[in-house]
């Protein structure tokens, strides 16, 4: 694994440490941009989170399937109850996913390292959605093992 993808972040506030520790119980998780390449960190952090129990439902209009589950092109796309939705896309993606998160009443939003959209965070908040970006959510799940 890379550490670029998820380096070690700054300790979270008091805030981001209730916020992340209420998203990381969550059970059913559509991951954005989750590509079937494992060198890739939508891969290897997903398939951290499928280890530790969690159901990984993958989300990229260019695959079929993605460590073994169907991919929907869409969060529309995706049935049934969405707990969180782990963005792996470009900053300017994220307040259209955010937008498609609230559409499809999903419980909260996680950007991964290296994601920071204000306007994504905007939207999630005025929607009252525990949101959390520029965090890795495999290192965050690990640190509280």
């Amino acid at each position: 694994m890379s550490g670029e993808a998820c380096p070690m972040p700054v300790p979270p506030s008091a805030d981001e440490e209730t916020i992340i520790r209420h998203l990381l119980q969550s059970k059913r998780i559509a991951v954005i941009g989750l590509t079937d390449d494992p060198s890739r960190p939508s891969h290897y952090v997903s398939e951290y989170m499928m280890e530790h129990g969690k159901q990984i439902i993958p989300v990229n209009p260019k695959h079929e399937t993605v460590l073994g589950q169907k991919c929907y092109p869409s969060l529309k796309a995706v049935p049934g109850p969405i707990d969180l939705v782990n963005v792996f896309r470009r900053p300017l993606a994220c307040p259209d996913v955010v937008r498609d998160a609230i559409a499809v009443g999903a419980k909260g939003i996680w950007l991964q390292s290296g994601i920071v959209s204000d306007e994504a965070k905007r939207l999630a908040i005025e929607a009252g959605i525990p949101f959390i970006q520029n965090r890795c959510i495999m290192v965050e799940h690990s640190r509280r093992g």
